[in-house]
Formats: C-alpha cells, sequence, structure tokens
C-alpha cells in the first residue's frame, strides 16, 4: 500500500473517531436558552481563544459522570464576583434528594487554583486533592458516597448555595450554565455560575467560570422538583 493510500486511511479513521467522539462530548443544545447579560462572560470567552456564542451555545448538560480515567479535574479560571473570597465550588450527587456537598474549590481558592477529583470504591468516595496556581498541594480530602455516574456542580457563598441542576434552584431558574469548549479547549466543559438568585441577580453569570475536565454529560432528561423527590419516598 503506497503512502498516499496509508495516509488517507489514518485520516479517514481519525475523522470517524473524532465524529464518534462528538456524538457523544454534547447532551446538545440547552432549550430555551438562558439570556446572559452585561457582556463581561463573552468577553472572557472570547479573550481565551473561545468561538463560543454564550447566548445560543449553552450545553443542556445538568449532570455528569466520570471518564475511564476516574480521574477528573476542575480549574478556577476567573472570578468577577464582590464574594469572590467567600464563594465555594463543588459537586453533589445528582440523584440525591438531599445531595451532600463535596468542596472542590474552597473560598480561599483563586484563579489559575485547580482541584483533581479521584472517583473510588471499596468504599464509594471521591479523593479531592487540591492544589494552588503553582500546582502547590494545598489539601487532600475525602468524601464518601459520592455518584461517579452521576453528579453536577454547586456554587455556595453569602448569597446562598445554588446548583446545576435547574429545579434544585428557586423558581427551577438556571444558575449554572454549561458550554462544550473549542479550539485549545476542545474536550474540555466550560461552567459559568451566577452567584445570587434570579430575583436579584445581573445574571452574568460570570461571578466564576471554571473548566473541567475527564467528564462526560448524563443523558439529558426532562423533570421537575416533585418528581425528583418521589424517587426517594
Amino acid at each position: 500500500m503506497n503512502r498516499i493510500a496509508t495516509r488517507s486511511i489514518v485520516l479517514l479513521v481519525a475523522l470517524v473517531t473524532l465524529v464518534a467522539t462528538a456524538s457523544v462530548s454534547s447532551a446538545a443544545l440547552r432549550v430555551p436558552q438562558i439570556p446572559v447579560l452585561g457582556g463581561g462572560l463573552q468577553t472572557y470567552l472570547n479573550s481565551i481563544g473561545e468561538s463560543i456564542n454564550v447566548n445560543t451555545q449553552q450545553d443542556a448538560a445538568q449532570s455528569w459522570s466520570r471518564t475511564s480515567s476516574t480521574n477528573s479535574a476542575v480549574s478556577l479560571l476567573i472570578e468577577q464576583s464582590a464574594n469572590a473570597g467567600a464563594n465555594s465550588i463543588g459537586i453533589y450527587n445528582g440523584s440525591a434528594a438531599v445531595p451532600a456537598l463535596y468542596q472542590l474549590l474552597p473560598a480561599a481558592a483563586g484563579p489559575g487554583w485547580f482541584a483533581t477529583a479521584g472517583f473510588r470504591t471499596g468504599p464509594v468516595r471521591v479523593v479531592v486533592n487540591l492544589f494552588d496556581a503553582s500546582a502547590a498541594l494545598q489539601s487532600t480530602n475525602i468524601y464518601l458516597g459520592a455518584d461517579a455516574s452521576n453528579f453536577a456542580f454547586y456554587i455556595s457563598g453569602p448569597n446562598g448555595t445554588f446548583y446545576q441542576q435547574d429545579v434544585r434552584n428557586p423558581g427551577a431558574q438556571a444558575q449554572v450554565l454549561s458550554y462544550a469548549g473549542t479550539g485549545v479547549n476542545a474536550g474540555t466543559w466550560l461552567l459559568a455560575f451566577e452567584e445570587n438568585a434570579s430575583n436579584l441577580s445581573d445574571r452574568d453569570f460570570d461571578d466564576a467560570v471554571a473548566q473541567v475536565e475527564s467528564v462526560n454529560p448524563t443523558p439529558v432528561s426532562t423533570t421537575t422538583w416533585g418528581t425528583l423527590k418521589t424517587r426517594f419516598k
């Protein structure tokens, strides 16, 4: 087989792999899309080379599962909030009626800090290693009961605790928006957090922006808080 034919087959296999990967990497677009006000989030994503339109490319993903690596990573990119020094970010079990909060990034974390979340069994747990912007280990915490197949993110601070799953928030309002990374960030996810309830919020979704790696969106299904609670009666 000549080199041109071999190269063509390699490119074809790569293309098929890329298409197959893309088909499972995105849950679907959120319907309806949430208006993002103020321009801060769009300006920031543009500044890091993203080609995302924050008002039209919100993914429907509201919970996640780990990949086969069993280790996920969360990096804090920016905080544009007066409460930046008081807000923390973490995960919770998406199927829990009253979820325990597993902190990943504490209030002391700043831009450039990151955490690795290693999901393990025997017993079921998540091991969280926290690093500062210089990649120096700050702490290690172990949380029992973490569900590697269905977890979601929260932000918690002086204004309350708000969840990635809309139905858990006052008025079932969106507090965390998900975007599939593009360009150099392809294969990762960008989460944009709003720290205030919708009736008090400026809805700019740039109070914190985090990048998440080695996760897959869980299947999207429409539910309500009532139906969520009935699962645990």
